[in-house]
């Protein structure tokens, strides 16, 4: 019995950590953006990574700045899913989303790095400047 305890009680710690967020690996994190009318894709990366590869309509935001203000404009129903290169900036940046009040926020586990590896699609070139969504 004692033993038991001990095995389940570090493995009920690690969950209130990942919780906040739900990582998918690329084909599932590219299936649930799909399958939500009001998903927004965000990339964290610097802007100088955007311009490169990039996951097709996202919207860079790559710091907590201007994280608070495109927060500000968007209603909390919205589906936020965040990647960077390799999960590191995105998993920050998805705690800090569930922190103001976003409930359905994805992580690309393995950032674009992963996405690419997976053959998953990119675009590249002139980067388009998205307004956010105003909150109703």
């Amino acid at each position: 019995m004692l033993m038991l305890t001990a095995v389940i009680t570090p493995l009920s710690g690690q969950v209130a950590d990942t919780a906040k967020y739900v990582s998918l690996d690329p084909y599932y994190f590219h299936l649930e953006y799909l399958k939500d009318d009001s998903s927004l894709m965000i990339d964290v990366r610097m802007p100088f990574e955007f311009r490169g590869k990039r996951i097709r309509d996202a919207v860079n935001i790559p710091s907590s700045q201007e994280m608070e203000t495109f927060i500000d404009t968007l209603s909390r129903n919205h589906s936020l899913f965040v990647y960077c290169y390799n999960d590191y900036r995105s998993r920050r940046a998805a705690e800090m989303f569930y922190d103001k009040g976003f409930r359905k926020v994805y992580n690309l586990e393995g950032g674009i790095v992963a996405w690419r590896k997976d053959g998953m699609p990119t675009v590249r070139g002139k980067v388009k400047r998205k307004k956010p969504v105003r909150e109703q």
